[in-house]
């Protein structure tokens, strides 16, 4: 344990060139600055530049987390998808509000996300789930998401039943999936440096616009 301790240490960060951050010339609005960090990410060639970290609590005030596809972003939010009987919408089904956290590496960019959530209509969720791929899409029809598992092939052979009803009936739409959007209260933008002055500037909702607020690293 010592040795991994001293090797976690020893593990470079911020390694090769980091981009520059002006504060000052940032756009009004968190959404217009997030697509141009999203498009940056995407040129500077980071692998899945829209996964993000999830994260939601249910009743009990314990967090849960996890990765998921960010679908869209624009005024209105930032939108992901999730299965009726997941973890994550039983939790949004009590405590509607969750935090999204991106994390760029070669950028040394973080974007964090906090705010209600609101459930899309059910023409609007069933268009996602169509957009999806017939793989993805066959294992949501399932509906067992974080249910017990007996062995990989019980997985398998469901599986390839439900690949069997999509060929059948293509339109099929998973009960339940459904399109979630944060409306962000704050939006927070970080840039790492070398020397450890990092940036952070976080854009705070005030009515129907936003206040800017730089924050101590």
């Amino acid at each position: 344990m010592d040795d991994l301790r001293q090797l976690l240490r020893d593990l470079e960060v911020f390694a090769g060139d980091i981009p520059q951050f002006d504060p000052a010339a940032t756009p009004d609005t968190p959404s217009e600055l997030f697509s141009g960090w999203l498009l940056g990410a995407f040129e500077a060639g980071v692998r899945e530049p829209h996964a993000m970290t999830v994260s939601t609590a249910g009743t009990d005030g314990d967090p849960t987390a996890r990765t998921l596809i960010l679908k869209r972003v624009g005024p209105e939010g930032w939108q992901f998808a999730s299965d009726g009987g997941s973890v994550k919408a039983r939790d949004l089904a009590v405590r509607p509000y969750a935090a999204l956290t991106f994390y760029w590496s070669p950028l040394a960019r973080q974007v964090r996300v906090r705010g209600p959530v609101v459930a899309a209509s059910a023409e609007d969720s069933a268009a996602d789930f169509l957009a999806r791929g017939v793989g993805a899409r066959a294992e949501a029809l399932l509906g067992r998401q974080s249910r017990p598992l007996a062995d990989l092939a019980e997985r398998d052979t469901a599986v390839k039943e439900s690949l069997a009803r999509l060929e059948a009936e293509p339109d099929l739409v998973a009960p339940g999936w459904t399109l979630h959007t944060v409306r962000p209260e704050s939006v927070e933008f970080w840039q790492g440096d070398k020397e450890r002055r990092h940036t952070r500037l976080t854009y705070l909702r005030e009515g129907e616009g936003w206040r800017k607020q730089l924050l101590w690293p």
